[in-house]
């Protein structure tokens, strides 16, 4: 008798899940007719380029998972930087720093800068006081062909 549903847990083991990915993302890219053959070309490839090599994607794997999963340093480090987020996100409009510019070439961008801003507000300002003009002047010819 067999028993349909149990709580075993298998142990992939180490580069096995690596290896089934670049064999996934290789039979999407290629779309082959028969899947199993294109698996046995692909992993007589990947043996003749490991022995070529002696580079083994499954072994590079498993020490990237191992770093991930298992370097408490890296996981220190990313905590760091998310606690620097936050504190620059809590920074109010008063604790802002004032940036200082040094060179004379990066004051005359800066300058450049503001007077583009402010000529494109000027623009703005003056095309709505012609919309008001051109509105008013539309409502009194309404009014008097009234």
């Amino acid at each position: 008798m067999s028993i349909p549903f149990s709580n075993t847990h298998y142990r992939i083991p180490q580069g096995f899940g690596n290896l089934l990915e670049g064999l996934t993302r290789e039979i999407l890219r290629e779309q082959p007719d028969n899947i199993p053959a294109f698996a046995a070309a692909y992993f007589e490839n990947l043996l003749e380029k490991r022995e070529k090599t002696n580079f083994d994607p499954a072994e590079w794997g498993a020490k990237v998972d191992d770093r991930f999963y298992n370097n408490h340093a890296f996981q220190e480090h990313e905590s760091e930087k998310c606690e620097a987020e936050e504190k620059s996100q809590s920074v109010t409009e008063e604790e802002t720093p004032v940036l200082t510019i040094d060179s004379e070439d990066d004051k005359d961008k800066e300058e450049m800068a503001a007077l583009k801003i402010q000529a494109a507000f000027r623009g703005h300002l003056a095309r709505e006081d012609v919309k008001k003009i051109r509105t008013n002047k539309a409502e009194e010819e309404t009014e008097e062909n009234n």
